[in-house]
């Protein structure tokens, strides 16, 4: 690291041990049971419920000190930090026939960088850029993040409710496993890859429509109909933009006495009327001129299973999707799969740090030739990818994403990680895209940048450090290290690495 990013590191540093210390010490002391791997706050008992009268007063406040220490360029600032706060405030009743909730959120941005835009293919130097660009001189937003009504018992059949209005809603979540591992699996490798709220983004997006469901017997039917909100990166997030999609998907669950499966298979049609110019390798004169609109269908599905294998615990993941459908003017047609497997050791003294070591391979599809009439990269409509780039410098795009990961449970209290990531692109005549899909109407929400006959994007090694303080208090630091290959050292010669490191503090109310 340089020590300019060092010193600004250390301070942060500090600062949140002694913010963590604090907190620890006006704890109750309530004990935490052991979470299945990253610890996160336990649910609420009936004593922790703020009440008033009849209706529930809930939320959370999470503080975040982000640090870039981009590829480097002259041209603009490539190394800062800044910070954010994002207040969730809501409130809610539950009958035996109809739930509702309205919630606020009210996200503040601190010490945004200025000058981290550089020009040409350089572009956005890091997240910090990123927020910078959609909010300027803007710093604090408030808008109704949730407003939604629950009918339960749809038609009679007490398994249905609808949901209707204002709500979040993550593709891949439909029935949580039974299996600690099972469910840790779905959460992290299987949830968001393609709809998602993006949580990790100090704003994040809401959907404005209708959430039906179906749950007995360990089956899910699931339909999703719904509009994207403003946010992610946007200080705003009232209005609708002009997109949608429709969601449909079964889920099963299939257990035997020494194994737990999911089983899912979904299709997604996808909608963009926004004129905002398209991001692709097609020159920008044909890309200004089509305005035609995006009408994507996706269709796929996961299979994830754990089994017990000799004194520990083997586990395997499935995930395809195939695309077609009209990019504009174009013809789409695209395809993404993901293979994993993974092992956790029992016994023989493994159980003190419970070591989980995973391993796999993902392949989002490119385009081979910008001059034809079909677009072939995969597209993630709107997901969260941060989930699958925990160092958000690349996403599920023209990607090639092969991993391995080690995960150790030292502590009830503490998770750690650690993946190592030799990510490449799928087709050199594609771009190196970035970006979670629409926010605001006037910019896509993708960027590309030229690959230059290149395809290796990189190499990454990161850390994650997980504590649960209390119940409902969580601490998360994370640091990473990119060594990029010749895509990027084409992009930016006089420094080809970056490293990226954040502190994060949330408490629940």
């Amino acid at each position: 690291m340089k020590p300019h990013f060092i010193n600004r590191y250390v301070s942060i540093l500090a600062g949140l041990i002694l913010t963590s210390s604090l907190v620890t010490a006006q704890s109750t002391g309530s004990q935490v049971s052991a979470p299945s791997s990253t610890p996160k706050p336990a649910s609420s008992t009936s004593q922790d419920v703020i009440k008033i009268g009849k209706v529930t007063l809930s939320g959370s406040l999470r503080f975040r000190a982000e640090g870039w220490d981009w590829f480097d360029t002259s041209a603009a600032d490539d190394e800062y930090w800044f910070g954010a706060a994002l207040l969730r405030v809501g409130l809610s009743q539950q009958t035996e026939r109809i739930d509702w909730q309205i919630e606020g959120a009210f996200p503040v941005l601190m010490g945004l960088p200025d000058d981290a835009i550089a020009p040409g293919a350089q572009g956005q130097l890091g997240l910090g850029a990123t927020y910078y660009a959609a909010n300027r001189n803007q710093d604090a937003g408030a808008f109704i993040k949730q407003a939604f009504v629950r009918i339960k018992g749809i038609g009679g059949d007490k398994a249905s409710n609808l949901r209707i209005g204002r709500f979040e809603f993550n593709d891949g979540t439909e029935m949580a496993p039974a299996d600690p591992s099972l469910a840790l699996i779905k959460r992290d490798h299987i949830s968001q890859r393609l709809i998602g709220t993006f949580g990790f983004t100090h704003i994040g997006r809401s959907f404005d429509g209708l959430h039906f469901a179906r749950t007995s017997k360990g089956n899910n039917i699931t339909f999703v109909g719904a509009r994207p909100t403003e946010g992610v990166f946007q200080l705003r997030g009232w209005k609708q933009l002009d997109a949608d999609f429709y969601y449909g998907a079964f889920t099963k669950s299939l257990k035997t006495s020494s194994s737990e499966a999911d089983l899912r298979l979904f299709a997604i049609h996808y909608h963009d009327g926004r004129r905002a110019v398209k991001t692709d390798n097609r020159p920008l004169a044909d890309r200004v001129a089509d305005t035609e609109n995006i009408r994507i269908n996706t269709l796929g599905g996961h299979y994830i299973t754990t089994f017990k294998a000799g004194s520990g615990k083997a586990d395997f993941l499935f995930w395809g999707a195939g695309q077609f459908g009209s990019w504009g003017r174009l013809d789409h047609r695209a395809g993404a799969v993901a293979v994993e497997a993974g092992y956790q050791f029992k016994g023989a003294g493994f159980d003190r740090i419970q070591p989980w070591i995973r391993g796999g391979y993902f392949r989002g599809s490119g385009d081979s030739d910008p001059g034809d009439d079909r677009h072939g990269s995969f597209f993630q409509n709107l997901p969260t990818p941060r989930i699958y780039a925990r160092t958000p410098f690349y996403d599920l795009v023209n990607n090639e994403d092969t991993f391995v990961q080690l995960r150790l449970k030292p502590h009830a209290r503490v998770g750690l990680r650690s993946d190592l990531r030799h990510i490449r692109l799928s087709s050199e005549k594609d771009l190196w895209y970035l970006g979670g899909g629409a926010f605001q109407g006037q910019t896509f929400g993708y960027v590309g940048r030229p690959s230059n006959g290149e395809r290796t994007l990189g190499t990454m090694v990161d850390f994650s450090f997980d504590l649960t303080i209390t119940p409902k208090t969580a601490f998360t630091f994370y640091i990473a290290g990119v060594r990029g290959g010749g895509v990027i050292e084409k992009i930016y010669p006089e420094g080809k690495n970056t490293r990226f490191a954040y502190f994060e503090l949330t408490q629940r109310f």
